[in-house]
This record gives C-alpha cells, sequence and structure tokens, in this order.
C-alpha cells in the first residue's frame, strides 16, 4: 500500500464531484487529482480544498463528495498506472449496467469543458 511506513508518503488519487451551474443541463463533474500524502484521510484533505480552490469564483458547487485511492508504492507512477477503482455490487446484466451507470446519453464526452469554453 502507498504510504509505506509511519512518516512516509505515497501516492494517492482522489475523486471529487461537482455540479456546473448556468451550462446546459447543469452537468455534473467528476475529477480525480493525484495527491502525496501521508494517509487517505490527507489526501482527501488536500483534494478537498484544491476541489474549493476550483469551484472558487466560477459557476460550480463542490458536492463536499470525495473517494480516495492509495496507489500501489511497487508499480510507481507511468504510463498505465492504476489512479483509480471503485468496485459496485450490480445484479444487472453488463449492457443495462453501463448504459445505467456510464451510457446514458447525458455525457458531455469529447467536448469542450465549460471551464474552457
Amino acid at each position: 500500500m502507498a504510504g509505506g511506513a509511519l512518516g512516509e508518503s505515497g501516492w494517492y488519487s482522489v475523486r471529487c464531484l461537482f455540479r456546473w451551474q448556468g451550462w446546459a443541463g447543469r452537468p455534473y463533474e467528476e475529477r480525480i487529482t493525484l495527491w502525496r500524502a501521508r494517509s487517505l484521510d490527507d489526501a482527501i484533505e488536500l483534494a478537498e480544498g484544491e476541489a474549493g480552490e476550483y469551484a472558487d469564483g466560477e459557476n460550480i458547487e463542490f458536492l463536499g463528495f470525495s473517494q480516495a485511492y492509495a496507489l500501489s508504492a511497487e508499480s510507481g507512477i507511468g504510463a498505465g498506472t492504476e489512479v483509480f477503482s471503485l468496485l459496485r455490487d450490480s445484479d444487472l446484466p453488463p449492457r443495462d449496467y453501463l448504459d445505467g451507470f456510464f451510457g446514458t446519453g447525458t455525457e458531455h464526452q469529447g467536448e469542450t469543458s465549460p471551464r474552457s469554453a
């Protein structure tokens, strides 16, 4: 696990959720950021501080929801490094699961971010 012995820091990714205001459809945004921290809790604290700055002065609301993931210390950071993983129990068949959670037709994929528009 990243973090190693007490006092050492490791790499963590943190997913934070936001809601955009004043943009067509008022989309939700999931952002995953990378942090060097001593623990999951420390990484979340750092990410939530940055999330407040990200939303500050914009038509963005940070929803106060964060999930952290400890990156493997052995693999290092580089091409192909797993930076986030989430398991979800579901009895849905694969197509229904994908349609229900990922392919709803409301995603803004391949579009310019409202922030850079």
